[in-house]
């Protein structure tokens, strides 16, 4: 083997290499999780009493580590760096936890437990979840036009109906679409907004109840749908793809034996017509 294809010959191959080790990355992944931890354990007053300076040092450690990963990629990587979505992620993730500790901004630094979300690239079923969640995106957006037209509707409706009795939850086109939001969750939506409603207008029931079977109920499925079927179409291109790579390793092995074959029968051939040689010579 090659010399140079053992021993890279630059220093930026190295540290590419070394990135891209399997004990260097799940050292990463460790240290952001026990990062996460420590930012949690940080928000407790009686972990901060005890060990609070612990807690800030080794926010600092951590935090250096994290810049230091990231110049080495960008050694190693240089343009191709910023190629990778999660690579620029944790640059501005970073970025924000070097930001000074004045003015609210320390609390900015917090973000960093969102690279805890690099693990779900990690898990194969994880990236399966996600993947299902993009690709559900564009059926979600339809169905969110479709409930937001509903809330329009019945929010305008709620406004000429209820709001010169109850301003506070129906006064204006604003407050009846958030006081619907609410209904709709079924957060205290009976006792809390629909009956006081009844008591004044008695048939108010048969407003808000189609409205909940609209879009607590049928909505909810609806999403729930379009994340099953984003799944089973997931599921059944993995298979498929499966099948094809199948298919064309069964391809090139029947090509290999057809190969063989043909070298057979040429070579049957070729002894065929010596053993014919030979006959007709000793005929003569």
């Amino acid at each position: 083997m090659d010399e140079s294809a053992q021993h890279p010959r630059t220093l930026q191959d190295r540290a590419r290499i070394f990135v891209e080790r399997p004990v260097v990355t799940n050292s990463i992944l460790g240290i952001i999780i026990f990062n996460a931890v420590t930012l949690g354990l940080g928000t407790s007053d009686l972990v901060n009493a005890h060990v609070g300076g612990l807690l800030a040092v080794v926010d600092k450690l951590v935090l250096t580590i994290f810049v230091a990963e990231l110049a080495l990629k960008l050694f190693a990587y240089r343009v191709k760096f910023f190629a990778s979505a999660w690579n620029i992620f944790d640059l501005l993730v970073v970025s924000v936890g070097l930001l000074p500790d004045r003015q609210g901004l320390s609390a900015l630094r917090g973000l960093r437990v969102i690279r805890a979300l690099r693990l779900l690239s990690v898990i194969p079923q994880m990236r399966k979840v996600v993947q299902a969640l993009l690709d559900a995106l564009p059926g979600m957006g339809a169905v969110i036009v479709m409930i937001s037209i509903v809330f329009y509707v019945f929010g305008v409706m709620a406004t000429l109906m209820y709001g010169a009795t109850f301003d506070e939850w129906f006064g204006t086109l604003g407050r009846s679409l958030y006081s619907l939001f609410q209904i709709m969750t079924l957060e205290s939506w009976s006792m809390g907004i629909v009956r006081p409603v009844m008591e004044v207008y008695p048939m108010a029931w048969s407003f808000f109840v189609p409205f909940i079977v609209i879009t607590a109920f049928s909505v909810l499925n609806l999403f729930i749908g379009l994340l099953v079927n984003t799944m089973q179409q997931a599921v059944e291109a993995e298979a498929e793809a499966e099948f094809e790579q199948l298919r064309d390793l069964v391809r090139k092995e029947t090509d290999v034996v057809d190969a063989h074959v043909l070298e057979l029968h040429a070579e049957l051939k070729a002894l065929r017509q010596e053993l014919a040689a030979l006959k007709g010579g000793d005929n003569g």
